[in-house]
């Protein structure tokens, strides 16, 4: 199996192939309008603006999971970022995640791609707090942990990292170039 196996939905109710991105660098994002990592939306779209001609594609999956920061419906959330943030990129069907009723492709990727913390910093350790008042053991499994949380897939199709909400969005885009580097 690989990512290229999975199909998607986008916000307007239409089937995306994965295998549509054949070759291309995939920056796969769970995002949320409400929540306090909503502003990465700008950096998103200037790096998407900055590599897409290069081959990156940003695939944004809304998703209401983490104490309901993604209300309303896929319209209202697409009015949203393109009014407040002007994204370009591609966005999904809202979609769960993690659970019973998470999009297969999230399965993968965090089989793929485990959880290894949320680095240092303010940010990283209010994260770590937050988790442990949900659950003591949030560490020991791979499931995402928060929106924003973005995975980093090459040309070939393999997933090559994970960065958590917390992570610096120059340490995302240092990862963005190391694979269009990689693959040229």
């Amino acid at each position: 199996m690989t990512i290229y196996d999975f199909t998607l939905t986008d916000n307007k109710g239409r089937s995306v192939p994965c295998r549509k991105f054949r070759g291309k660098i995939l920056l796969i994002v769970n995002t949320a309008t409400r929540c306090g990592f909503t502003p990465q939306y700008k950096a998103l779209e200037a790096l998407y603006q900055k590599y897409k001609e290069q081959g990156l594609e940003i695939i944004d999956i809304p998703c209401n999971q983490f104490l309901s920061q993604a209300p309303g419906s896929d319209q209202e959330i697409q009015s949203f970022c393109s009014l407040k943030y002007h994204t370009t990129f591609p966005r999904m069907k809202k979609a769960d995640v993690n659970g019973a009723h998470e999009l297969p492709l999230y399965k993968y990727l965090k089989s793929q791609q485990g959880f290894h913390g949320f680095g240092s910093g303010l940010k990283a350790m209010g994260m770590s707090l937050l988790m442990r008042q949900r659950d003591w053991h949030y560490q020991d499994n791979p499931d995402i942990k928060w929106n924003f949380t973005k995975f980093l897939v090459n040309r070939e199709g393999a997933v090559v990292a994970r960065f958590e909400p917390t992570t610096a969005m120059s340490e995302v885009e240092a990862g963005v170039a190391a694979c269009l580097k990689a693959a040229t």
